[in-house]
């Protein structure tokens, strides 16, 4: 009975993991491509590299649950750990505002820009996953562009998935004695990623990291 068990166990996460990798696998859309539904305000013409961000706006609605009970995958919108107990709404913002200024303070395009971001989803590590075996930083968000003087929208929103692995055990304490905290990481990375966003045809392309990054998207 236990080899039957195994068996299915195995099975079964192997359909999971397809059933995530195929969402993993969808590439984020440049600014340029055409959206179902899109209105005659919307230009649809975005140069990369043609804009400079004048105005970064971080929203992550109220309505996104949270978690800090200590288990490997709490079913809630925002997991986090990096700072002390206390309004994880506006500490996730603080993270995000500063990753979007960051990452797009080098973009010297003629058209100036404003950019929204509305926060969907931030499940990084508990304690219980930092300290053992890891796990993947599940970030999603929604990326508006809008012009900066008329407020004209420059292209469809679009919702960016922004996943990153999470160390665990030995390689998370060795991190963090470099001085590579979660909270450091995760802002370097959201970084990289809207300046990807910006500056690169493809956007950026989600990482596929596995079975637990399934996991997170269901």
């Amino acid at each position: 009975m236990t080899r039957i068990k195994l068996v299915l166990l195995l099975a079964l996460g192997g359909l999971v993991s397809a059933c995530g990798n195929t969402n993993v696998a969808t590439r984020n859309a440049p600014f340029d491509a055409p959206r179902l539904g899109a209105t005659p305000q919307v230009q649809q013409v975005l140069p990369l590299g043609a804009v400079r961000v004048e105005d970064v706006t971080v929203r992550v609605p109220r309505s996104l649950t949270v978690s800090e009970a200590n288990r490997y995958l709490p079913k809630s919108d925002i997991v986090w750990r990096d700072d002390p107990i206390g309004d994880r709404h506006a500490q996730v913002g603080a993270i995000f505002y500063e990753a979007m200024t960051r990452g797009t303070a080098a973009l010297d395009g003629a058209r100036g820009v404003a950019l929204d971001i509305e926060v969907l989803r931030f499940h990084a590590l508990t304690e219980k996953a930092r300290y053992s075996f890891g796990g993947v930083h599940n970030i999603n968000f929604k990326l508006t562009l809008r012009d900066a003087e008329t407020g004209t929208l420059l292209a469809e929103p679009r919702m960016v998935r922004a996943d990153l692995e999470g160390f665990g055990g030995d390689q998370a304490i060795q991190a963090e004695a470099r001085g590579q905290t979660q909270k450091v990481r995760i802002t370097d990375h959201l970084a990289e990623v809207i300046r990807q966003e910006l500056t690169q045809a493809e956007g950026f392309q989600n990482p596929q990291l596995g079975f637990i990054q399934s996991l997170n998207q269901i």
